[in-house]
């Protein structure tokens, strides 16, 4: 579903920052290898989590979902010198484009890769991140929230992806569809949760912003 007419998107990603071109490589080899491409964030989402990271130049990123890695690489664009990415993954076979990539870039030394469920990694972290990206499954988006929280600090920026999923979340609801169902619990909570100040942007499929107070 295109929340907005394709001469529109294309206008907004011609009068955006250009996609590098380790990034457009690395959409590309996505595209004609790897099934459901449709998943990867893509160059104008990348821009602005680029731009996001850069404004808070966050010190430690942590990111649930890394699919072939676009997005790690846009957010860790905005590091300070001295900072780290920390990114997990569930599925094994996505490792070796995500090894690829990372190596091939700026911020190879700075991006640590971990495969596993993200509710059993995320408790192991000590140090608080300054910024947090959720992109992974969609029924635990509130477990990895309040398993975030754990693991932020006042101050801490939070997104969330995909909270419009292809307008389902304004139609009318399937019972049987869980994941909507549980998008719409997430959506409603953020909004209304007073550890958080919140904002869902209609930024390509919805993209929340949260702020930890």
């Amino acid at each position: 579903m295109h929340f907005l007419s394709e001469d529109l998107e294309q206008y907004i990603a011609k009068h955006s920052e250009p996609e590098p071109p380790l990034l457009e490589e690395l959409s590309r080899e996505t595209h004609l290898k790897v099934i459901q491409a449709r998943m990867i964030t893509g160059h104008f989402q990348g821009r602005v989590l680029s731009m996001l990271s850069h404004i808070i130049a966050p010190k430690r990123i942590l990111e649930i979902g890394t699919y072939t890695g676009y997005s790690a690489l846009c957010l860790a664009e905005g590091l300070v010198s001295n900072g780290s990415l920390h990114t997990i993954e569930v599925n094994p076979e996505l490792a070796h484009i995500q090894k690829k990539y990372f190596e091939k870039s700026d911020y190879s030394k700075q991006i640590h890769t971990y495969l596993g469920n993200a509710l059993d990694i995320i408790p192991q972290f000590e140090q608080p991140f300054d910024l947090v990206f959720i992109d992974a499954e969609k029924k635990q988006y509130d477990a990895y929230f309040e398993a975030v929280l754990k693991v932020s600090k006042p101050g801490t920026v939070i997104l969330s992806d995909n909270v419009l999923w292809t307008g389902k979340v304004v139609a009318p609801l399937d019972p049987k569809d869980k994941t909507t169902q549980a998008l719409l619990e997430y959506n409603k909570k953020l909004a209304t949760d007073p550890r958080v100040q919140t904002s869902l942007l209609p930024i390509r499929d919805g993209l929340t912003m949260s702020r930890v107070l």
